[in-house]
């Protein structure tokens, strides 16, 4: 006979570890499983780290919906328990005619996404902030950050813990079943064990959509084919020579190859962007780097290529494929039917920004 419990996160993330330190301070008994044997192993422990302002994204999407207050609950989160972050701000170059003219489409998407506080700079203004820079105009982004991302996850523990809740880690989900009163899942591992909850919430990032399809009763064609985009980054031997990170003109599907810098002063380039076929490559193809000088010497006339060395990779679940503009996805029963399930699909960048307004939203929709 299954053993009950009342909620199940799968995925240990920033984003499991968000909702499920919602839902145990809303009083519910949560059991977070982990298939790794330590939290955040994947796209939560492989991305920039930056603490995103919101300006870009397709206003009334979630991600444009979640990521402003999502922003503004991390910066109070952060300051509460103090995990280790820096509000460093963040310049969007623009070189030539037609780039400095796209500036104003996106301070007015930005306007738009409840982001009110971009400054337009003339290129002078860029540089006498940032001396190292070429630019011929730019919008001066205050509320853009970075963040100790394994330190954030481990207060979000210490809350869940705090809250009743626990982690179980080396805990992959086999298969499992819609059952009346909710959802039984075959947990792994050593002790292989089945457990029914009241409420599945799939935080399972990479793997959300095979985790859903394993789920008898799951209807499939409310399970989006999630598309893998990884980015590399190449860091800077060197004096960073920017305090600011400094971001090109976005693409469609990215931000570009940009400058950025952890809380250690450790300068990097990157991520770029490569649609895969699979979820665990890591590697990073050396043979990238004059690439990224190229596009990063547009802004900093002055990289030596020769320092840019082969850093880490990371991989984002996205609901859209090339040149398509993705979303965070929440499949509840209006979407599915399904008493007892929640799923997150598509949860890419701002995830980490957005993790704790996500958490809330998740909450609303199993409350």
């Amino acid at each position: 006979m299954a053993e009950s419990v009342d909620v199940i996160v799968i995925g240990a993330g920033v984003v499991g570890l968000a909702v499920g330190r919602a839902l145990a301070l809303a009083g519910r008994e949560v059991i977070v499983i982990e298939r790794h044997d330590g939290f955040g192993e994947e796209t939560s422990a492989r991305n920039s780290e930056v603490i995103h302002a919101g300006i870009y994204y397709r206003p009334g999407g979630m991600r444009a919906r979640l990521c402003g207050p999502g922003r503004k609950m991390l910066y109070a989160f952060c300051k509460d328990h103090h995990v280790n972050h820096e509000r460093c701000e963040k310049l969007i170059v623009a070189n030539g005619e037609e780039e400095v003219g796209r500036l104003s489409t996106i301070q007015a998407t930005a306007q738009t996404n409840g982001v009110d506080d971009l400054q337009f700079l003339t290129g002078a203004e860029a540089i006498a902030l940032e001396p190292a820079l070429r630019c011929d105009g730019a919008l001066h982004s205050p509320s853009t950050g970075i963040i100790d991302s394994h330190g954030l996850m481990l207060a979000l523990l210490g809350d869940l813990e705090d809250a009743g809740g626990a982690l179980a880690l080396s805990t992959p989900v086999g298969g499992g079943r819609v059952v009346d009163g909710g959802v039984e899942l075959d947990i792994g591992g050593d002790d292989p064990i089945t457990l029914r909850a009241k409420m599945v919430v799939n935080c399972a990032g990479l793997s959300a959509d095979k985790v859903a399809h394993a789920i008898d009763g799951i209807p499939a064609q409310t399970i989006p084919k999630l598309y893998y985009g990884k980015g590399q980054y190449f860091t800077y031997s060197g004096k960073a020579p920017f305090a600011r990170l400094i971001y090109p003109i976005p693409a469609e599907d990215s931000q570009g190859t940009h400058y950025s810098r952890d809380l250690g002063g450790q300068a990097k380039l990157g991520p770029d962007l490569k649609f895969v076929e699979t979820n665990d490559d890591y590697d990073v193809d050396e043979t990238r780097r004059d690439a990224f000088a190229t596009a990063a010497s547009r802004f900093w006339p002055d990289l030596d290529a020769a320092r840019l060395v082969p850093g880490y990779a990371g991989i984002r679940p996205k609901i859209a494929g090339p040149g398509e503009e993705g979303d965070f996805l929440f499949s509840d029963k209006s979407a599915h039917g399904v008493d007892g399930y929640l799923g997150l699909y598509g949860i890419e960048s701002p995830g980490l920004t957005s993790c704790l307004a996500i958490a809330e939203h998740a909450r609303g929709l199993v409350s």
